[in-house]
């Protein structure tokens, strides 16, 4: 079985993710996103409703499994027998950022990281982006699955 782990915050997931995901499966039997658990990063919406957003959005997919993790990815990666990280690249500034860590979790572990690019119409999209549209209560429903829903955040 071919497995791949897509680690992320997912804070919130975009439909650039979305666009990632939705090809990765096409190239393996099983895709676990798995949302990382970092203290001591302020995030905007809670470890529960990010989960709830992945969830929804790939409740029709079995081949999505969400879950969630503490630690390195490649630990994380051994214990649930995935040989494959699953990365999107939207620039040239991703890729060496995601170069530079590929080359570690290939050393630390023989993990092997898949890059794919970004379509060229989501290549714009970022959480970071998505989520300061939230903060200025714009328009963000272009930019996300529909499962992200913002009740009312600052």
């Amino acid at each position: 079985m071919r497995r791949a782990v897509f680690p992320g915050s997912f804070d919130p997931i975009t439909l650039g993710h979305y666009d990632i995901i939705m090809r990765g499966l096409t190239l393996f039997d099983e895709i676990i996103l798995a949302i990382g658990v970092n203290s001591e990063k302020k995030y905007m919406f809670t470890l529960e409703e990010r989960k709830s957003f992945l969830e929804k959005t790939f409740k029709e997919e079995p081949k999505i499994k969400v879950d969630t993790y503490q630690g390195l990815t490649v630990n994380y990666c051994l214990k649930e027998n995935a040989d494959f990280i699953l990365r999107g690249l939207r620039n040239p500034a991703d890729f060496e950022f995601e170069k530079a860590i590929a080359h570690t979790n290939r050393k630390l572990e023989k993990i092997e990281t898949v890059f794919l690019l970004t379509s060229s119409g989501k290549s714009y999209i970022s959480s970071s982006i998505v989520r300061d549209v939230i903060r200025h209560h714009g328009d963000y429903s272009s930019l996300v699955p529909d499962a992200v829903v913002v009740k009312h955040k600052p």
